[in-house]
């Protein structure tokens, strides 16, 4: 069963909502950050990346970064950017990105929950991105950016937040990525306590986007219950920011991947060892994999597409069939040498939602040598695999639209 509760956000009014929202922390450079929030003293990116706030050659992990973060989110609070809301409350976030509508329940989450099972994952964790997101959490003593979580359909779930939806929103504006964010307050105890219920009833939850922030949660629990002889178990540090989505509205997209040379082989050499493995093809237009076991090669200005056919495809095993295992059992390590991807620096992941284009600026720049677009990893395929507590290849996921940080925060004391 999954304990979900209600809290009482902080969060901004209605007036400065699109000015404080920002993307989260993590898909963007110091410098993105940094140009978000020119000019703005209300955007959330003082919060979320304080280092945009002080010297540039500051390592980001210094103690002084976690300060200024703490030291932003009381000033906020003070100048009113952010206030909390008088009651436990859940919350309806929906978001609008072209044809794509996902709307999801803000919550508390349980962290006994994410140690026991009942919250699935599906990815490792880096100890060093993990370490900063427990330091980040623990100073500011509050969940800043929800983690975004996928829960199998559920009608009278779906039926209550569809009922909420139809009344006014408290906030509903378009980001300057044009996607559009609209949000509802769920006050009514009927229907806060009906949702407790029915998420009782639903046997697990699984991470999409966030494992780092949970696990740091579960760290940030540790730490707290330790200091506190009068631990009980219902403080809020027990539990942590949440939107949860159900399956059936989520839209993955592909995770591609850019290598910074050719492992001392020529474009001409490394095209060869490449068509002993996979079917290759030139192609007149960039490749966009339209489905599994399909890759585009972007190489020395052409692309090429690749097929991995039944040779190095072993439908039986849910994790080897992944198609960013496919390519990195069969090309990445053999002729790459990119043995561990989650620690080797000549590997670069990049979003989906930057396309084919961005693949083309890193190559034709001379910093990357080749790119790979993939077909993006199904949701059945997320479920199966976390089901059977199996872990995928490191950025084996990219969904979109993000959630957008500003919007809620949960209080930890």
């Amino acid at each position: 069963m999954a304990f979900i509760k209600p809290f009482r956000a902080l969060r901004p009014p209605k007036e400065l909502v699109e000015k404080v929202s920002a993307l989260p922390y993590d898909v963007m450079n110091v410098a993105e950050a940094c140009s978000m929030a020119a000019g703005n003293p209300n955007s959330f990116l003082h919060i979320s990346r304080p280092e945009i706030d002080l010297p540039v050659e500051l390592d980001p992990h210094d103690e002084s970064v976690y300060l200024r973060g703490r030291l932003n989110l009381a000033e906020f609070i003070q100048r009113g950017v952010l206030s909390q809301d008088s009651r436990d409350c859940f919350y309806v976030y929906r978001q609008r990105m072209g044809a794509i509508n996902q709307t999801g329940l803000v919550v508390c989450a349980s962290v006994d929950d994410y140690q026991s099972g009942v919250i699935k994952k599906h990815e490792h964790t880096r100890a060093d991105k993990e370490e900063d997101r427990v330091k980040h959490i623990d100073y500011l003593d509050a969940n800043d950016e929800p983690v975004f979580y996928l829960s199998r359909s559920c009608a009278e779930v779906e039926g209550i937040i569809e009922g909420v939806t139809n009344g006014p929103p408290e906030y509903d504006f378009v980001s300057d990525d044009g996607v559009a964010h609209t949000a509802w307050i769920v006050a009514d105890q009927t229907l806060i306590d009906r949702l407790i219920v029915l998420f009782a009833a639903i046997p697990k939850l699984y991470v999409a986007d966030g494992h780092h922030r949970s696990a740091a949660a579960g760290r940030v629990r540790e730490l707290r219950r330790t200091g506190n002889p009068g631990h009980t178990g219902n403080e809020e540090y027990n539990s942590f920011l949440t939107v949860v989505f159900p399956e059936n509205q989520l839209n993955i997209m592909p995770y591609n991947r850019a290598v910074k040379d050719l492992n001392g082989h020529s474009a001409g050499e490394f095209l060869k060892l490449v068509a002993g493995s996979f079917a290759v093809s030139s192609s007149p237009t960039p490749v966009i994999p339209a489905e599994r076991h399909h890759f585009g090669m972007y190489l020395g200005g052409a692309w090429y597409h690749l097929h991995a056919g039944p040779a190095i495809v072993d439908e039986k095993d849910t994790v080897s069939r992944l198609d960013v295992s496919i390519l990195q059992n069969s090309l990445l390590a053999p002729l790459l040498g990119i043995e561990n991807p989650r620690t080797d620096q000549r590997i670069h992941f990049v979003g989906g939602i930057r396309g084919n284009d961005e693949l083309v600026k890193l190559v034709d720049s001379g910093e990357y040598a080749v790119a790979f677009a993939l077909h993006p990893t199904s949701i059945r395929e997320l479920i199966e695999l976390a089901d059977q507590d199996q872990i995928m290849p490191p950025k084996s996921t990219w969904f979109e639209p993000k959630l957008r940080s500003g919007l809620f925060v949960h209080l930890l004391s």
